[in-house]
Parts: C-alpha cells; sequence; structure tokens
C-alpha cells in the first residue's frame, strides 16, 4: 500500500504529466522512417536516451512509460533506464499489455491480450525498477460500433489487469481509448466514451481496484478526423468534462489524456481549454502524451547526434507547455517563443 501511495503522489503531481515513451518495436519503426531512421536497438536506445535526459525536463514530466526492451536497456552513459530515470526524479513505468487481436462474434472489433503470465511478469518488471504499468484497450466508432460485447469485455479485461499490478504494488494505468479515425460528431464521440467509462468503472468496482491508487488516461471527446464539423477548444473541454463528470468518481487523483492523433498544438490547446474553464475539477487533469510530445523532437533529430541538443530543446519547450495547459495558463502565442533548454 505504501508503494502505491508513494507512487500516485509523484505521478499525480500538480503541473506534471507522463510521457508514454513504449511504443512497440513495429511503430516505432514507422516513425523512424517517416524521417529516414533505421530502427535498430540501438537508434532506439539513442532516441529515448536523448528524450529522458533533456536537461530539466524532471520540471514537466512525472513518469516516463517505457517498452519492454527500453526497460532492460541501458542509457548511453551505461546506467540502467529505470535507475537514470530515477537519478533524474522521474517514476518508471512499462506498457505491459501484449496487444490487439480480433474479438470473436463482432464486426472485427478488437480486445487486447496480455494477461495470461502478468503477475509473473509484473514481479520481474518491479525488479527492474517499475512502478506503473500502462494497458491500453480501443474502441472504433461507427454506426454499428462499439458494441456492447466489446465494451464489456475490454472493460474486463482493465479491471483485471489493474487488480493484478495493485496486488503487485504498481499503479496501474488504465487507458481506454475510443478511435479519433471516422466521421463522427463530438456529441457521437460523447455518448461513446459514456458507455465506455461507465462499463470501466463498473468493471473496476467488480474487481476491487482501489481507485485512489489508478492513473485513468482516456481520450479527449472530440470529432472524428473526417467529420465536417470541426469542435472547438471549448466545446471539446466542455463536452469531455461533462463526459468525466457523469463517469469518473471523485476517488481517482489524476487524468492524463492521451492524444490521440491529435496535432501536438492541438493536444496542448484542449487541455488548457479543460483547465482553464473549469475550476476545482475532483482530479487533477493532465497528460500522458507520446507524438504530441514527441514529434517535432524526432523530426529535429533523425538520427544525428549532432541534433541532440536541439532535439532535446524543442522536447522540454513541449513538455513546457504541457505543464502550462495542465494547470490553464497556456497561451497559443508561446508556441512562438523560443525553446530553450
Amino acid at each position: 500500500m505504501k508503494d502505491l501511495e508513494s507512487t500516485i503522489k509523484l505521478l499525480a503531481a500538480r503541473g506534471k504529466g507522463i510521457l508514454a515513451a513504449d511504443e512497440s518495436s513495429p511503430t516505432i519503426t514507422k516513425r523512424f522512417a517517416a524521417v529516414n531512421v533505421e530502427s535498430t536497438e540501438e537508434t532506439r536506445r539513442a532516441y529515448r536516451d536523448m528524450l529522458v535526459t533533456t536537461p530539466g525536463v524532471n520540471e514537466f514530466i512525472a513518469g516516463v512509460i517505457l517498452f519492454e526492451e527500453t526497460l532492460n536497456q541501458k542509457a548511453l552513459d551505461g546506467t540502467p533506464f529505470p535507475k537514470k530515470l530515477e537519478q533524474l526524479g522521474i517514476v518508471p513505468g512499462i506498457k505491459v499489455d501484449k496487444g490487439l487481436v480480433i474479438l470473436p462474434n463482432t464486426a472485427d472489433e478488437q480486445v487486447t491480450q496480455g494477461l495470461d503470465g502478468l503477475s509473473e511478469r509484473l514481479v520481474d518488471y518491479r525488479a527492474k525498477g517499475a512502478r506503473f504499468a500502462k494497458w491500453r484497450a480501443v474502441y472504433a466508432i461507427s454506426d454499428h460500433t462499439p458494441s456492447m460485447l466489446a465494451i464489456k469485455t475490454n472493460a474486463e479485461c482493465l479491471a483485471r489487469y489493474a487488480a493484478i499490478c495493485q496486488a503487485n504494488g504498481i499503479v496501474p494505468i488504465v487507458e481506454p481509448e475510443v478511435l479519433i479515425d471516422g466521421a463522427h460528431t463530438i456529441e457521437r464521440s460523447a455518448e461513446v466514451s459514456e458507455r465506455v467509462l461507465n462499463a470501466v468503472f463498473h468493471a473496476l468496482k467488480k474487481h476491487k481496484v482501489q481507485l485512489e491508487y489508478i492513473v485513468l488516461k482516456p481520450s479527449m471527446v472530440i470529432n472524428g478526423k473526417t467529420c465536417p464539423v470541426k469542435a472547438s477548444c471549448d466545446e471539446v473541454a466542455k463536452a469531455t468534462i461533462t463526459v468525466l463528470k457523469r463517469t469518473v468518481p471523485a476517488a481517482v487523483p489524476t487524468i492524463n489524456f492521451l492524444s490521440g492523433g491529435q496535432s501536438s498544438e492541438e493536444a496542448t490547446a484542449n487541455l488548457n481549454a479543460m483547465n482553464a474553464l473549469f475550476g476545482h475539477l475532483p482530479w487533477n487533469v493532465s497528460y500522458s502524451y507520446a507524438r504530441a510530445l514527441q514529434d517535432k523532437p524526432m523530426k529535429l533529430w533523425h538520427g544525428d547526434s549532432q541534433q541532440v541538443k536541439a532535439a532535446q530543446q524543442a522536447f522540454y519547450h513541449r513538455a513546457k507547455l504541457n505543464s502550462l495547459a495542465s494547470v490553464g495558463k497556456y497561451t497559443v502565442s508561446m508556441e512562438k517563443e523560443t525553446a530553450t533548454a
């Protein structure tokens, strides 16, 4: 219990967020290819070292979610990555799900696998320094999806994962991602998000998960990518907070949004609107971004060790802007400020 308390206190620190640096090998290979970098164990190690050793970024980043490969690697100075993060005052975390598979008897909807052997893996991850974990479920929106079968099955898996984590002294990130792909309206997104979150918290209660020791990582309530009507920041904020107030108990200490296909600027602006428009929320409202924190730094780095400083400055600047957004103090004009680390 003390481990859970100390970890959640750090992760829920106001003004700080979580870096998701847990891209699977196929995902980071695709992202590296976009900037003409070959994905090898060494290039992945160098890239993630660049992120975590950015001077001063611990002012804005409370925790980093690692891929299993990175958990077992050493930083460029020879220090194991989890220990390096601890030295920097950042909590090491680990992605523990084993990816998505088709859920039978659905319209190709997906369920997350990885519960088998999870407890044993967590013992190993914890011994290596991991103090929190992440499990992602996804829900695609169409005229007929997500089905209740997919909603309830994923909720059950998320709850079982969370219970296993807490039993092993690991804080679980519960990540139900309503996908942004499609032409759905923000109203349809709100309807689906509410059903998904209701099911998740029903399952968490059934499995006796202690809500005081979880991080909720939802998607924002936002229109689909190809929807002809694009919601404003204020509309996204109002729709999202409305759904959260209806579904998320006050016992949850922190809600750290995923960026889910938004641009870096959109993800920051939408987060800021929530904190600027709504005071005295029962939860800390912050971020757990991957691409929305890494996009510009990765492009600047593009595998060139001579560009590490410039990439780190860009990463520091993006993390700083999201930190400000998490307390409602970001403005668009800050995008033009010189990035200095």
